[in-house]
């Protein structure tokens, strides 16, 4: 099922809402494999939390869905996302805790010293952005605007440009996702500040539509990953590289491998309960430890979070993700 609607043109809360219905309605239904956007996630997990259907996400990152990290989630979290029922809810992708720490520290390997951090006001976008201001100081970076959210709507970013330019900050990095006009931010950031200032993203821009988007604005950019991408994946994960690249003759996508690994999760977990019986299968997806899948070996800790760690940071070069070239990337111990 698509969260979004061609009106809004990415996730609406209405419809994940529905879709979520739609699943717990339905008595073949057993587990939930989503979502994409951790803002839709926070409406989904209480929906299908009450009639246990266990819920598996290849991609949100945002930590206060399933843990309290003081300044970077709201107060009542993750608790509000659990109303009198057994926690329903895994991901196989690390939080954005380990990525925003991870990519301020690279920034300053990068040779930054003054940033100016926005976001796109979203939970996701304003969390990770959050995370990276916290976390600039400590690595001996000066945080010179922000975390400030942008009107994902406006027709331009002039004045805003304007702004990052009079502080003197020499990399902007911006907590977001591509449909929040990621791509107009990108070209008036460039077009003011020219090719000095370094511009960095993290996963929610890390896909074609934000270089689609951006156009030419987006050559030089720095984009974090809170994983491996699929190319740099071993063992059992570069035999499904290499696997998916002849069956669809493309490149996969980011999350492509951790969207299969949610299903071999999924699948799992049915054989081991044994039993068409909701809360027993979501109880055998807690279960999972010692997962040996396409991302490595890892199990779900009881908060339902990976044990993986690995993050990873690329270019835009030539029009493209220089995946070739990733980086490894750790966040400050």
């Amino acid at each position: 099922m698509d969260d979004a609607t061609a009106a809004k043109g990415a996730w609406d809360a209405a419809q994940e809402a529905q879709n979520a219905n739609t699943a717990l309605n339905d008595p073949d239904v057993m587990v939930y494999v989503g979502t994409f956007n951790s803002g839709a996630a926070k409406v989904s997990i209480p929906i299908l939390c009450g009639q246990n259907l266990g819920m598996i996400s290849p991609a949100n990152t945002y930590p206060g869905l399933t843990k309290k990290i003081e300044g970077a989630v709201e107060a009542n979290e993750p608790d509000v996302y659990y109303p009198n029922c057994k926690r329903n809810y895994t991901r196989v992708v690390p939080s954005d805790e380990i990525q925003g720490g991870a990519a301020a520290n690279w920034s300053k390997q990068l040779g930054a010293t003054k940033v100016y951090v926005l976001d796109d006001t979203e939970l996701y976008g304003h969390g990770i952005a959050v995370v990276y201001a916290n976390t600039a100081p400590k690595v001996g970076l000066q945080v010179v605007g922000g975390p400030e959210g942008i009107d994902s709507k406006a027709s331009d970013y002039r004045a805003l440009a304007q702004k990052v330019r009079q502080s003197g900050a020499d990399l902007v990095f911006f907590g977001g996702i591509t449909q929040n006009n990621a791509g107009k931010l990108w070209q008036d950031l460039r077009a003011t500040l020219g090719n000095d200032v370094k511009l960095m993203g993290p996963d929610g821009i890390f896909e074609q539509a934000f270089i689609d988007a951006a156009g030419p604005a987006a050559e030089g950019s720095y984009i974090t990953f809170g994983g491996v991408p699929p190319s740099k994946l071993t063992g059992a994960g570069q035999q499904w590289y290499q696997k998916y690249k002849q069956q669809f003759n493309s490149e996969p996508e980011a999350y492509a491998g951790y969207g299969y690994e949610s299903m071999k999760v999924t699948l799992d977990a049915i054989n081991r309960a044994n039993k068409k019986d909701r809360a027993a299968i979501r109880d055998a997806i807690f279960a999972t430890k010692n997962f040996n899948g396409v991302l490595g070996t890892w199990s779900f800790t009881d908060t339902g979070d990976t044990t993986l760690t690995a993050m990873s940071g690329r270019q835009v070069k030539n029009g493209a993700f220089d995946d070739a070239n990733a980086q490894t990337l750790e966040a400050p111990k």
